[in-house]
């Protein structure tokens, strides 16, 4: 809570400006977009007035150039607001204790086989985007995170189901540990049937009666290799932080140790940070759910680093 207090002081002192600037650029391409609906409306009702094809044709080619101007336009302000504030954002986030500087990339994503090497999810993924990829270092554990969407062919129907979409993150321990843990929510179960039974087929069992918090085993399934020493892998402020928030934003987490590897997802079905064109983007809560995303995160991986 502290830290979401002075996350607030910070955006009101340099997020907010930002803000207005490219809200101002906002405003100027909307403006152009209204103009320009204007100019192109007005073209087709002369078009339909002369009914000449020979001036429709003349008329096709310039319009279609103007369009494709409009069209990089938007993309120019999408693909400015989201790194100019991104960056800030982690400008605070990385000012931390045990908090090295990350570093952001709009176009990275971690690789498939580092998503499905987690053993979370179970899936040939054959569609699999990501973006706004993250890197840095908490205490002495290196990280890499980055937006995630990815999906697989129906079994009933011809569509593409989602087999995960939100945030993924991938960090790696410096020292030898071993023991291998896998956290489900427990409201979905039914979803990850393969992966529990892949999981289990590996020698894994359920751990629920080794968790100490009530409320992470109401809402969690933990499965873990035998003689894996739960608690001190999981531990009991680590299980608080995960079982909080999700009470709080009602999303789904998931938490997978391998032996030195850390793998967390935590679900998010809006892009993060994608920028309105017809309203406003001054709005503390458009960056707050970033921050805390992220913010949970680094400090699973920053409880994990003091543990051990």
């Amino acid at each position: 809570m502290k830290r979401l207090e002075e996350f607030r002081i910070y955006y009101n002192q340099t997020i907010h400006p930002e803000l207005i600037r490219m809200e101002r650029r906002r405003r100027r391409l909307l403006r152009l977009l209204l103009f320009s609906a204007l100019i192109v409306i007005g073209l087709i009702i002369f078009e339909i007035y002369l009914n000449l094809l020979l001036v429709t044709l003349l008329l096709f080619i310039p319009l279609a150039v103007y369009m494709f101007y409009l069209v990089y336009r938007i993309r120019e302000f999408v693909q400015t607001f989201k790194p100019n504030v991104m960056n800030l954002v982690l400008d605070f986030i990385d000012d931390g204790p045990n908090r090295g500087t990350l570093s952001y990339q709009a176009e990275g994503k971690l690789s498939k086989e580092q998503f499905l090497d987690s053993r979370i999810f179970v899936s040939p993924a054959p569609y699999y985007q990501g973006e706004d990829y993250i890197a840095g270092r908490v205490g002495e554990m290196d990280f890499e995170l980055c937006e995630l969407d990815v999906r697989e062919v129906s079994p009933v129907v011809n569509r593409l189901n989602f087999v995960f979409k939100g945030v993924f993150l991938y960090a790696i321990f410096p020292e030898e540990t071993e023991g291998e843990i896998i956290v489900w929510p427990r409201e979905y179960q039914q979803y990850h049937t393969r992966a529990i039974r892949e999981f289990t087929w590996a020698g894994a069992v359920n751990v629920d009666h080794e968790i100490l918090n009530e409320r992470f085993r109401q809402k969690f399934l933990t499965y873990a290799t035998e003689e894996t020493h739960v608690i001190s892998i999981l531990t009991a402020p680590m299980q608080e932080a995960i079982v909080q928030y999700m009470e709080q934003t009602g999303k789904e987490i998931y938490v997978s140790f391998l032996d030195q590897e850390i793998y967390i997802a935590v679900t998010e079905p809006k892009d993060i940070l994608e920028p309105h064109i017809l309203r406003s983007n001054l709005s503390f809560e458009l960056v707050r759910e970033f921050f805390e995303d992220v913010n949970l995160l680094l400090h699973i991986v920053e409880q994990f680093d003091q543990t051990h």
